[in-house]
């Protein structure tokens, strides 16, 4: 259809959309990196009426946006096939390891600092109560703490890296010390985040699995609040429960605690909804009793090395 000036409408059910006169300043380069469109107001009419519509359509190739441009091709985006080989890379990796503890936390705290020891000590113990390997995204800080203790227990480890974590200033393909058997480096953060998941995944009885999200920064509460609505929607743990701690060490996270309060109040979390997804733990003891308890274990397997002293723990049931 052609207009009076002499422009092509595109037909959109009874409206007919036009490209303004305005110049498009947008360009070539431009325009091809963003795939040929660019967003101009357009002139809709309506039973012969016209009226100004902000609707995004491109001026200069006459294409609706939401529509491919005439050149496009699919089988060009060689990123969806990149990141499905990934994925069933991360999914092998779990598969020969073994399923177990996933531990979230941040890649910035130093060894010297009490939250590293904290977590040295609860992955040891773990590892040790529920005789699993210990998952992490094989970075520094934290994630590496966790290692170090699932190495005290005697026990296997996986990782999931990325090249490049939160306060690191290179990018690395490699881990400094774990073989490469154990890791695998991945280039998504999407196919990092199926790894991680599927690790945790209990598809039988006997499976004993968890989530425990330790103090951390933006990736952490990413991974947290992305498994918190997993396990909320029940795309984890439909078929058997997994626990999910979080380690409010030194009243980390309580201020979060305390917002989701507020969001109770102003209606957009549901009462309750959040601590029944989640054990909130303030030390270790209290993780490691939650988790035998979790898992009906017997008292001859409660024996914890905890602040350097071994605790025989009270049966809490």
């Amino acid at each position: 259809m052609m207009t009076a000036m002499g422009m092509t409408a595109v037909k959109l059910g009874s409206a007919s959309y036009v490209p303004t006169t305005a110049t498009c300043q947008i360009s070539d380069a431009t325009r091809r990196r963003i795939g040929g469109f660019c967003c101009w107001p357009t002139v809709a009419t309506r039973g012969g009426r016209a009226r100004a519509m902000a609707m995004a359509c491109c001026c200069c190739c006459r294409t609706t946006l939401g529509s491919n441009p005439p050149d496009f091709d699919v089988s060009q985006r060689t990123s969806m096939i990149e990141v499905r080989k990934e994925i069933q890379r991360c999914y092998e990796l779990v598969h020969k390891l073994g399923r177990g503890v996933i531990y979230l936390g941040s890649s910035r705290v130093k060894m010297d600092h009490s939250h590293y020891t904290q977590t040295v000590e609860l992955a040891r113990e773990v590892a040790k109560l529920l005789d699993c390997t210990t998952w992490t995204g094989a970075g520094p800080g934290l994630m590496d703490a966790a290692f170090q203790g699932a190495f005290e227990a005697n026990k296997p480890v996986g990782g999931l890296k990325i090249a490049r974590e939160a306060g690191e200033w290179t990018s690395s393909n490699c881990h400094p010390y774990l073989p490469s058997e154990a890791y695998l480096t991945c280039r998504f953060f999407s196919a990092r985040k199926h790894g991680l998941v599927d690790a945790a995944v209990r598809n039988d009885l006997s499976d004993m699995t968890a989530v425990i999200a330790l103090p951390g920064g933006i990736g952490t509460l990413d991974e947290v609040f992305e498994i918190l609505a997993l396990i909320q929607l029940e795309r984890i743990g439909s078929k058997h429960p997994v626990p999910f701690l979080l380690m409010n060490y030194d009243s980390y996270y309580s201020k979060l605690l305390s917002f989701i309060d507020e969001c109770e109040i102003w209606g957009t979390v549901a009462r309750g909804e959040v601590a029944s997804l989640w054990k909130v733990c303030s030390g270790n003891l209290e993780a490691l009793e939650y988790l035998a308890e979790f898992y009906n274990l017997p008292e001859s397997r409660r024996n914890y090395n905890i602040g350097g002293d071994v605790e025989q723990s009270n049966n809490l049931g």
